[in-house]
């Protein structure tokens, strides 16, 4: 399984990449992947206006829009557009971060959760 993610390259700059999880078989249920820590849970209502400009993560997250859509940008100015049922882990903790503004005119809600620095990526 594929987790897009925005993180620090080796010149601390935000950037757009990609994790691969693991997945084994679980039987009748499906694939699985191994369990990874968890910190909090954290439910979010963004406003239809939202427009912030450069920031880091406040830690190590992921991301899963219920409602509504964001465009993220990163240092060099590439642009991303996230929606319903769309995960991104956000790793982007230190230096300039990212930018994250609401489209369409609409209210998003999210669940953030937040995930120990120790977990290999």
């Amino acid at each position: 399984m594929i987790i897009p993610r925005i993180y620090n390259d080796q010149q601390g700059l935000s950037a757009f990449g990609q994790v691969e999880i693991e997945l084994a078989d679980g039987g009748p249920i499906g694939l699985l992947s191994e369990k990874f820590a968890a910190g909090s849970v954290i439910f979010r209502e963004t406003p239809a206006d939202y427009d912030f400009k450069w920031h880091p993560a406040p830690t190590r997250q992921l991301l899963f829009i219920m409602k509504g859509s964001a465009e993220f940008t990163v240092s060099n100015g590439e642009q991303r557009v996230y929606g319903v049922g769309d995960v991104l882990l956000l790793e982007d903790t230190e230096g300039q971060g990212h930018c994250s503004k609401a489209l369409n005119n609409e209210v998003r809600h999210s669940i953030f959760v937040t995930l120990p620095n120790s977990i290999k990526t």
